[in-house]
């Protein structure tokens, strides 16, 4: 594809881009924190409430399917009322969810609460990298969206060790687990008042002098004034459709992004890792499946911050290429070690690669392309539309997953993934341009180049 134009970095006020930033990104934390803190508590639950496999998947699921309707709610709130009163109303409904999922007496009431904390990681996962994204400046865009995931896996590895460390704490362990995300729930609805709304969005709506003065603070007077008039040209010129030819491949991206980071198989370490270990792994017990977890996440971790750093020098198309070809190498080792009855170290040590892989590329590089790709007028509506997807195959590979190892055992589930993988590395080095140092406006008007191409 031919290469986006590049206007260079503008210099302006850290503080004042990166304060905002970490606040939105508090809401990533929370995402993290919620989806991965069944990983260790669903163990418990299966057996305090005696669930089947299938009840099982829809104790893990009834997350997600709030997830979806979240997503879907910010597609058409956030351009209406804005990236900062949305992202209120989640902090709310993640306080009221970390409370209502650990009171639950049986498994439709717990499978409510979940939902509502879903609602509220779908909102999060939409609208906290979307307005980075929007108060970044172009050069340090993808290290600042990075922070939403740097976030996510914080919330990860601090859910893990939260139940690691309550593994030992009575029947009422699980609820305990749930509970403790209240705090940074709060936490989070007071750090949102202080931050601004998105200069891109009080453009759309009119309020002009707000904008510029952010922006100000953040590239400098002389270039706000540049970027206002950019931004101001590019909503002028939109029509406002989703489905535009113009933009219609941007979004395409943007959700076959969405679906193979998930297709590959990740949320099966993370919602199931425990249970993967105890069944399908020699010599193991619930503490030191949970032990596992708590690995899994701080390799996560450091591997995240490895792609923060990376993403803007190496680029997202190459780190994603790199990290789709780990995956797939990492899976098919993953597949063989539990076939041949590997030790549990020899698969923990291929799970990590795998999950290392995955944090380093896909794990950053999706969400910046999806919150980076699609034009200021409908980014709000086009994020939401691929967060939707991703959520709806994270839905699909976590209701699946247990059956079909049922049906073509763990090891054989492990190598379909590796071929997705490969499917995913296909798509990215064909079909994704390169986006990094660009500015908002300057990948739309790539876009709009290829549109009339």
């Amino acid at each position: 594809m031919n290469p986006i134009p590049n206007t260079g970095p503008q210099v302006g006020s850290t503080r004042s881009v990166y304060l905002p930033a970490m606040a939105a990104a508090i809401g990533g934390l929370l995402f993290g924190f919620d989806t991965a803190v069944i990983n260790g508590a669903i163990v418990f639950i299966k057996q305090q409430f005696a669930l089947s496999d299938s009840q099982t998947e829809i104790a893990a699921s009834s997350l997600l399917v709030g997830c979806v309707i979240g997503a879907s709610v910010a597609a058409f709130t956030s351009d209406r009322f804005g990236r900062k009163r949305i992202l209120l109303a989640a902090a709310a409904l993640f306080t009221l969810s970390s409370i209502g999922t650990a009171l639950p007496r049986d498994l439709l009431e717990f499978s409510v609460a979940r939902l509502v904390g879903g609602i509220a990681i779908g909102i999060a996962s939409t609208l906290s990298p979307l307005y980075i994204a929007e108060i970044s400046p172009a050069h340090k865009r993808g290290l600042l969206v990075s922070l939403n995931q740097l976030a996510i896996v914080t919330g990860i590895l601090l859910s893990y060790s939260v139940n690691y460390l309550l593994t030992g704490a009575g029947p009422a362990n699980w609820r305990w687990m749930f509970a403790s995300a209240a705090v940074p729930s709060i936490a989070f609805f007071f750090t949102l008042l202080f931050i601004p709304e998105s200069p891109r969005w009080l453009m759309q709506k009119g309020r002009q002098q707000e904008a510029e003065h952010f922006l100000a603070q953040i590239v400098g007077p002389h270039a706000a004034s540049g970027e206002i008039e950019a931004i101001r040209s590019s909503i002028s010129d939109e029509s406002g459709d989703l489905l535009d030819p113009s933009f219609r491949k941007a979004l395409v991206v943007a959700i076959v992004i969405a679906l193979f980071s998930q297709f590959t198989g990740i949320n099966t370490i993370i919602y199931y890792g425990s249970l993967v270990f105890l069944e399908h792994v020699p010599h193991q017990t619930a503490s030191t499946a949970l032990w596992a977890n708590v690995i899994i996440g701080a390799i996560n971790f450091v591997a995240t911050v490895a792609g923060m750093l990376l993403i803007d020098r190496s680029g997202r198309k190459s780190l994603l290429i790199s990290a789709f070809a780990g995956m797939a190498l990492s899976l098919v080792a993953v597949s063989a070690a539990i076939h041949f009855q590997a030790s549990g170290a020899v698969v923990l040590i291929f799970v990590l690669t795998y999950v290392a892989c995955f944090a380093v590329g896909v794990g950053t590089g999706t969400w910046v392309l999806m919150a980076e790709i699609c034009p200021t007028r409908v980014r709000g509506r086009a994020m939401a539309v691929a967060t939707v997807c991703l959520w709806c195959g994270t839905l699909l590979v976590t209701l699946t997953f247990l059956s079909l190892v049922t049906l073509f055992t763990a090891a054989g589930v492990f190598l379909l993934y590796a071929v997705v993988s490969i499917a995913a590395l296909l798509f990215v080095w064909l079909g994704v341009p390169e986006t990094k140092g660009r500015t908002l406006e300057e990948i739309e008007k790539f876009w709009l180049s290829q549109g009339h191409n």
